[in-house]
Formats: structure tokens, C-alpha cells, sequence
């Protein structure tokens, strides 16, 4: 399952980016995304539960 950012509710707080950021990184918006999308990184799961407003997922 691919990792999914919502741009629109992302806030930019780098909470993923600190949990994990092997995986996860601003872009020139300050929105987060997923360097890798279809990683299977452990922290993952720990991102998308430190999240503040939902933004990430998996499709």
C-alpha cells in the first residue's frame, strides 16, 4: 500500500518528518510528502498515529 499525503490538510508541523525522516519530507510548500511511497519502514505507522490532523494514509 502506497503512502498518501493529503496537501490540503497538511499543516507542515514536521512531526513525520521527525519520526521519520527516511521516508518523509517537506516540499517548497512546506507540505509534507513521501520520499518513498512505497516503503515499508517501520516508523510509518508512528507517522501517520503522530500526525495532528489526519494528513497521512495508505491506498
Amino acid at each position: 500500500m502506497a503512502i498518501v499525503v493529503d496537501q490540503d490538510e497538511c499543516i507542515g508541523c514536521e512531526a513525520c518528518v521527525e519520526v521519520c525522516p527516511e521516508v518523509f519530507a517537506l516540499n517548497d510548500d512546506e507540505k509534507a510528502f513521501p520520499k518513498d511511497p512505497d516503503s515499508a519502514a517501520a516508523c510509518v505507522d508512528e507517522a501517520i498515529d503522530t500526525c495532528p490532523v489526519g494528513a497521512i494514509s495508505r491506498s
